[in-house]
């Protein structure tokens, strides 16, 4: 029998709905970009994290031994200032009874401002070579240092030996160190410290070529005289005794303000400035030691003006052309975050000599004006560039922590869902199988046996219809059979009436209607439907015999108002059909389970499910509200007051999406419909009753297991990725493994229950590395057109047919 109506539905041509489609189709690109790129800065930001925690990118080689034979004698044996001057090598020392306090491997958040207090209160400047990760990481301790007068050095970003590194590793060490100086301070600067470097005879000959390639380039390179070891944790007393100059010298005193624990370099630090005090030395910067030796060179000759030969220049100048100005110089002519130029000021005179201020005037006293004479203002690109880099590693610093914090709390949720899955599904599955004990066998009441209703929407079904007719006509139980033919342009309602001529089906009916969407035709069934009970089923789903029979039976309890069936994928024998195989068996195995037992079913599949007729009419019948109208409608069962089940022995066989594309366009279509059904009900949380239950237990479940679980699931990937690469492989995949084998536990158990065939679980481990990736990026995708107030339409998926009947499916 056909008929033909007019669809009571809202949409014509065009709906309200249709109309939006055009607009969210056309954002569908930019949010799947938008997704990626989401996905791209987490990446980015774990990234910046470990290089500048050295864990990517950085070098624990330490060379030792090497000769020298290359080495100019006058550098091995000259002082611990080495510069180069028109291409020659230029050596300097800290002039008698003064002390230039270098500090190596800060700031430390910990030991630095102590260090600084120290200084401060006994008012002695400091020379502080600073790691650029760690500048970038506490840029205010910086900024501290500069204001009170300490002069700043490089130390490189990641502390590397340079000697094993590339010409274009050096250079960006040097550059991005600089930038961090720029974006905390202000400033660049021309002084530069090795790591792992010591005095000027340990230089070696894979050293000197970088000693020479930076100091052509303007930096001046500092070793010690004396090393106070301090990073050995001697003790208080060998550390002082270790500082400690030989018979009145100058020295470049080496101490360490981070590296490791620093206590006994904070209490040996005033004893030392006080013995040295009273002992007559003066303190002074690396700066304004070059400039009081350049001063004691020159004093006969300094005329103030004049084209000099720089042999007096401040650390970091070439020539030394110009006039002091007594003022930093503004970096013109420097490349962005770059090398220093070579153009002098600072306080000095062209012929190198003092201009303004004049280091150690006075025992332990300093004049500051000269004693930051290697710093540069920073201008233009590189203040900009430096600024933005602090602001990137600030939200590293913030973001990264929060993220850790976050996969705890994922993994934690995902253990605890995985742990309250399989213990509800046993219990379940115990109680609704039971055959002897104390309740005796299980049953849902007297059986069910009167006739019901099966209506079958179906648009451009031509390839499935005849399957799904023909496994209704094995049907155990009587049923009618309604199709309502979504205005199919494919044949689809000749190609079902003369299925059900050829099956011998007199109980069928098709009833045509326009285009409206499935929600329309599933409520156009239900007003045509001629029984108390209607069963609702995808055009493309065949069933097995006794599967209306065994759905229909918790209808034997007067509180049930619907059921939900046990949808499997037919088409399994592909990757992708054995992927979504092994979440279907989960899902409907595991999850249905839980939600039953809870009393919080969210959703009724679509390909098999039913419903007591009055109880569908009484909540306004399939809503066009959202895009998962099978989610819709069991919320409103639960507010309405009725009990929803799982029934696990009614099987059918939907055909599920065999390409990556279809895949994505219907699970993007469930996500944002979920949402939308969660969103639309939310009043339920404050609701009494059955509503208020669904609203407080199912709601939070579905939320927290469904959508923020997922979206920030990825983090567990992403930290094993980033842990197998940079930090401890074997660790991390051992993690990786064992999170798996939980999971595949949980499968192994979903299997066990519904009887399938293990061999599938040996696609899970790809599922993990592939699959689920893409279904992080649909839920992603979903969020962002939630958020964004996008609406999409139903979409017809492409079908083969290749589901025909239940035999062999398993």
């Amino acid at each position: 029998m056909t008929t033909t109506t007019t669809s009571r539905g809202r949409r014509r041509a065009p709906s309200k709905v249709q109309r939006a489609a055009g607009k969210a189709a056309a954002l569908q690109k930019p949010r799947v970009i938008l997704a990626l790129l989401l996905l791209l800065a987490l990446t980015s930001v774990m990234l910046l994290d470990g290089y500048l925690r050295a864990e990517v990118g950085g070098d624990q080689r330490v060379r030792t031994g090497a000769s020298s034979n290359d080495v100019p004698d006058k550098v091995i044996d000259g002082g611990p200032i080495l510069s180069f001057r028109n291409g020659q090598a230029v050596t300097q020392s800290v002039p008698e009874k003064t002390i230039a306090l270098t500090f190596d491997d800060g700031p430390n958040p910990t030991w630095t401002p102590q260090v600084l207090k120290i200084l401060e209160e006994y008012d002695v400047p400091g020379t502080f070579f600073v790691v650029g990760s760690m500048v970038s990481r506490y840029p205010s301790i910086v900024q501290t240092m500069v204001d009170q007068g300490n002069e700043i050095g490089i130390h490189t970003f990641t502390h590397v030996d340079l000697s094993y590194q590339s010409d274009a590793r050096v250079n960006r060490e040097m550059q991005q160190t600089q930038l961090a100086l720029a974006g905390a301070a202000g400033i660049t600067t021309t002084l530069f410290r090795a790591p792992y470097s010591s005095e000027a005879d340990a230089i070696d000959n894979y050293s000197w070529p970088v000693y020479k390639k930076l100091g052509e380039e303007g930096y001046t390179s500092v070793f010690v005289d004396t090393d106070s070891d301090d990073w050995k944790r001697p003790g208080v007393s060998e550390i002082i005794k270790g500082a400690t100059p030989e018979d009145g010298k100058g020295a470049s005193v080496l101490f360490h303000d981070a590296g490791g624990e620093r206590s006994q370099t904070i209490k040996a630090l005033p004893t030392y400035i006080k013995k040295m005090k009273a002992a007559g030395y003066t303190f002074t910067t690396i700066s304004g030691a070059i400039q009081q030796d350049v001063s004691t060179q020159q004093t006969a000759t300094a005329t103030g003006t004049g084209t000099g030969t720089g042999t007096g220049a401040t650390a970091g100048s070439d020539t030394g052309t110009g006039t002091a100005t007594g003022a930093p110089d503004t970096g013109e002519g420097r490349r962005a975050g770059g090398a220093p130029t070579g153009r002098q000021g600072n306080g000095q005179q062209s012929n190198g000599q003092l201009g303004n201020g004049q280091a150690g005037n006075g025992p332990g006293g300093a004049g500051r004006s000269s004693l930051q004479a290697a710093h540069r203002t920073a201008t233009g690109a590189t203040l900009y560039e430096g600024k933005a880099l602090i602001a990137a590693v600030a939200v590293a610093e913030w973001a990264v922590p929060g993220l850790a914090t976050g996969l705890a709390v994922v993994g934690f949720a995902v253990m605890g869902r995985f742990g309250m899955m399989v213990l509800l599904a046993r219990r379940h599955y115990r109680q609704r199988n039971r055959k002897r004990g104390r309740g005796g066998k299980f049953s849902w009441g007297p059986t069910v046996t009167r006739p019901v209703t099966v209506i079958v929407p179906a648009y451009n079904e031509k390839e499935c219809i005849a399957n799904t007719l023909e496994s209704l006509a094995k049907s155990t139980h009587p049923i009618e059979v309604i199709v309502v033919d979504d205005g199919s342009d494919d044949n689809t309602s000749q190609i079902a009436r003369d299925a059900a001529l050829s099956f011998g089906m007199t109980n069928v009916r098709v009833i045509r209607q326009e285009n409206a969407g499935k929600p329309a035709a599933l409520n156009n069934g239900v007003r045509n439907a001629s029984y108390d009970i209607v069963i609702m089923m995808d055009g493309d789903t065949v069933f097995e015999p006794d599967a209306v029979h065994q759905l229909v039976q918790p209808f034997a309890d007067p509180e049930v108002g619907a059921v939900a069936g046990n949808a499997k994928v037919g088409n399994r024998n592909t990757i992708i059909g054995a992927w979504q195989h092994i979440e279907y068996v989960m899902g409907f195995n595991l999850d249905r389970r839980m939600y039953d037992l809870l009393r919080c079913m969210p959703t009724i599949p679509g390909a098999i499910g039913a419903f007591r007729r009055d109880a569908v009419l009484e909540v306004g019948g399939m809503s066009e509200d959202t895009l998962a109208e099978d989610t819709d409608i069991t919320i409103a069962m639960h507010r309405a007051g009725w009990r929803v089940v799982y029934q696990e022995h009614a099987k059918a066989w939907t055909e599920a999406p065999g390409s990556l594309k279809q895949l994505w366009s219907q699970r993007y279509r469930w996500s944002y419909g979920t949402m939308q059904a969660l969103w639309k009900h939310r009043k339920s949380l404050t609701d009494k009753g059955p509503s208020g239950r669904f609203g407080r237990v199912g709601m939070p479940l579905v939320v927290i297991f469904q959508i923020i679980t997922p979206v920030f699931a990825p983090l567990i990937d992403v930290f094993t990725v980033y842990s197998m690469i940079f930090v401890d492989f074997r660790a991390a995949i051992l993690a990786w493994l064992a999170v798996l084998g939980i999971q595949l536990v949980c499968a192994a158990y979903a299997f066990r229950l519904d009887r399938e065939q293990y061999r599938y679980l040996l696609m899970m481990p790809l599922q993990q590395l592939a699959y689920r990736q893409m279904m992080y990026l649909v839920l992603i995708h979903s969020c962002i057109t939630a958020l964004t107030g996008g609406r999409l339409r139903w979409q017809k998926l492409k079908r083969t047919g290749e589901v025909g009947t239940p035999a062999g499916a398993s």
